[in-house]
Formats: C-alpha cells, sequence, structure tokens
C-alpha cells in the first residue's frame, strides 16, 4: 500500500502532547460532541413532528444501517486507508447536517425528512466508525496505543456530559434548526482538524492489503481474527461484557429509577456517576500508559465490574446506587480501553479496519438490539432478576477470558 500525504515512520517515542496526537483528539472530541448535539436534535425534532412511538422509530432506524454495514465499513478503511475514509464521511455527515438545518429552516419539518437524514447518518455513521477506530495505529507508536485509548475514553465522556446539555441550550435558544447547524459546525472543525492529521505508512510486513471482492475482503478479516490467539477471545470478552452491561444500563436503570422512585433526577446522578468512574479509568491509562498483563487485567476488570452491576438493583437507596454507578463505570472503562489497545496491538496491520468493525459491531451495533428483551423481561420478573442475569453475563465473559492462557499472558507493547 503507497504511504499517504503526509506520513510519517512509526518509528520513536510518541508522548500524548504530540501536536498531531493533540489535533487527532481535538477532531474525536469535536466529532463526538456534534454527535450529541445531533441526536438531541434529531429526537427534540422528531417529538414535535410525530407521536412519542414514531419518534422512537425515527431514532431506531439509525441504527439500523451502522449494524447491517458496519463490517463493509472496516474493509474500506483497509481498503482505501482510514484516514480517507475517515474525512470522506466527516465531509458527508457535515453537508447532511448542515443541508437538514437548511431544509429545517426553509420548509416545515416532516417524519419523512427526519427519517431519511437518520438512515443517511445511520449510513455514513458505519463508514466513519471503523476508520476513526483504524487511526491510533496511525499516529502514534504502539508504546503509546494504550494512553491515546485512555485519552479517547476522557474525549467519549467529555462529549457526553457537553454534548447533551449543548444541545438542549441550542434547541431552546434557537430551536431544532440551530441545533442542527450547530452539530455540522463542530463536524466542520472535526474535518478542519483531520485534514492536519499525518498518517503513518503501514509497515513492511502490513503493507500487502489483500485485494479482491469486498466478499473475499471480509472472510479474511474475519479468518485473521479466528486464528489469532489473542484477537479471538479478547473480541469474545468484549463482546460478553457489552451484552451484559449495556441493557442494564439503558433501560434497566430508567425503569429501576421508575420504581424506586428516585426520579430523573436520580438516575441522572447514577449516569454521570458511570461517566465519573469510566473518566477516572481513562485518566489512569491515559497517564500510565501502560499496565502490566494487560489481558489479565481486562478480564478481572469484567470480573469486578460484574459485582456492582447486580448490586445496582438490590441497593436500598439512590445514594448507594450512585456508589455502585461510580464502580461499574470505573471497572467498564479500565476493561474497555485495554481491550481496544489489545485489539489494536494485536492486529495485523492491513487488517485493523476490519479488526475494529467486528468489536463495534457487537458495542454500537448488536449489544443494542437487547434493549427490547431486558425490557420485556424487567416487565415480566422484575428488576433484581434481570441485573443478576445481566451480572451473571459479565462474570460469564470475564470467566471466558480467564480460561485462555494466550489472553491472561497478553501484554501491550514496552
Amino acid at each position: 500500500m503507497p504511504a499517504e500525504r503526509g506520513a510519517f515512520p512509526l518509528g520513536g517515542h510518541y508522548r500524548h502532547r504530540d501536536v498531531n496526537v493533540l489535533r487527532w483528539l481535538g477532531a474525536y472530541t469535536a466529532s463526538m460532541v456534534g454527535d450529541s448535539v445531533y441526536f438531541m436534535a434529531l429526537a427534540w425534532e422528531a417529538a414535535r413532528s410525530g407521536s412519542p412511538a414514531q419518534a422512537g422509530l425515527v431514532l431506531a432506524l439509525g441504527s439500523v444501517p451502522r449494524a447491517v454495514l458496519m463490517l463493509g465499513g472496516g474493509v474500506l478503511a483497509d481498503r482505501f486507508g482510514p484516514r480517507r475514509v475517515v474525512i470522506g464521511s466527516d465531509a458527508v455527515r457535515c453537508a447532511v447536517i448542515l443541508g437538514t438545518a437548511a431544509a429545517l429552516l426553509l420548509t416545515s419539518p416532516s417524519l419523512g425528512l427526519l427519517i431519511t437524514v437518520a438512515l443517511v447518518f445511520g449510513t455514513v455513521d458505519a463508514l466513519f466508525l471503523p476508520a476513526v477506530g483504524a487511526l491510533p495505529p496511525r499516529i502514534a507508536g504502539p508504546a503509546q496505543l494504550a494512553r491515546l485509548q485512555g485519552l479517547r475514553g476522557l474525549a467519549a465522556r467529555v462529549a457526553h456530559v457537553t454534548g447533551a446539555p449543548l444541545g438542549g441550550l441550542v434547541v431552546a435558544l434557537g430551536g431544532s434548526a440551530a441545533a442542527f447547524a450547530a452539530a455540522g459546525a463542530l463536524f466542520a472543525a472535526s474535518l478542519a482538524l483531520l485534514f492536519a492529521v499525518r498518517i503513518a505508512p503501514l509497515p513492511a510486513d502490513g503493507a500487502e492489503a489483500v485485494r479482491g471482492t469486498a466478499r473475499r475482503e471480509l472472510a479474511d478479516g474475519l479468518r485473521h481474527i479466528r486464528h489469532h490467539r489473542v484477537l479471538a477471545p479478547v473480541i469474545l470478552v468484549i463482546a460478553i461484557g457489552e451484552l451484559g452491561f449495556v441493557g442494564p444500563l439503558n433501560i434497566g436503570l430508567t425503569l429501576l429509577a421508575q420504581q424506586r422512585g428516585w426520579g430523573a433526577a436520580g438516575m441522572g446522578w447514577i449516569v454521570a456517576a458511570f461517566g465519573a468512574g469510566a473518566a477516572a479509568a481513562s485518566l489512569l491509562i491515559a497517564v500510565r500508559g501502560r499496565l502490566e498483563r494487560a489481558g489479565l487485567v481486562q478480564c478481572l476488570a469484567l470480573l469486578a465490574g460484574a459485582v456492582p452491576v447486580g448490586a445496582l438493583a438490590f441497593v436500598p437507596n439512590a445514594a448507594l446506587a450512585i456508589v455502585a454507578g461510580v464502580l461499574i463505570g470505573l471497572f467498564a472503562g479500565l476493561g474497555g480501553a485495554l481491550g481496544a489497545a489489545l485489539v489494536q496491538t494485536h492486529s495485523a496491520p492491513a487488517c485493523l479496519g476490519r479488526v475494529t468493525s467486528v468489536q463495534m459491531l457487537f458495542a454500537l451495533g448488536l449489544a443494542p438490539l437487547c434493549h427490547p428483551v431486558v425490557g420485556v423481561a424487567i416487565d415480566a420478573w422484575g428488576t433484581r432478576p434481570v441485573f443478576a442475569v445481566s451480572a451473571g453475563v459479565c462474570a460469564a465473559g470475564a470467566l471466558a477470558g480467564l480460561c485462555v492462557r494466550d489472553l491472561r499472558r497478553a501484554e501491550l507493547p514496552h
């Protein structure tokens, strides 16, 4: 594969203060905040334009192309390079959202317009997410990948804390059109920073990317995961962990807060506590840069996180639920960052986009499908059995990883 424009060698030591890393971090943060503002604007306008069921349909439709096309996005990232795919998809997102803002100013909003925007945005996200996940190994050396994952986790938490309130403020001051315009401006800022990010070429031993049909390239990427002694178990642990964490911490927490009388404020504090715990884990990794026996620590963190997941439905008051939220965020953030760093350091460079797409498919495509299952189960059996089962799923994923010697001994580069 030819070196991409602006490439530099992977050799040498790169610190988290490296200006190129800071450009990438700024671009990622602006994009994540833009995502939060966009979803706030979309949800608000959908609720204004239709019934609650129709609003839910608009939001759900955006996840369908993301789940269906995510693996294809990984193939494109490997074939054309993650930088090209990230810049191209970010440019399309910017144009679509700014176009939506203009349309809302000039015409009356309709569900058809919002559904189209949700489907297009979800489709572009399926290209953007694997490519942006494959960028870190091309902007820093292997020894810095854990630190970059910590910084990426911090950026995500900042975006979650600031994005929704910013979107709500802009909607209150200028309406949905202004919020879409603000999201488009953030995507434009992200795009400008991405143009300035320098990307390293693939190393010589990973430059021979497979060429053929998209199906063949995808099959080669899946085969690479299946036969790898670390990648296969670490992605399995990530997938099972997502299934155990996502349901209780989304629809499950909402129903639990309603049943216990904690209200929206109590639920908000628990979610904030989870974010604080996850941010603390990301900060730890960003500062340390590396933890010994990363594979073992990833599994132990998931196992430890299973305890507060199960306890959340049994605590007697909101204060203890907030403590449980902090612990869940801390352990989930630690295990997630280490798992992502292991995926990036053990993947063949030419397959990283496809490997990342598989990892993100479970987190952003398949795991959210458990939401209706969790809702039905809580309606049938109550919160305690469902949270206990979810904790058991988390623990099962951790124990499955601990049974694999190669994962227990997996290390991050020095």
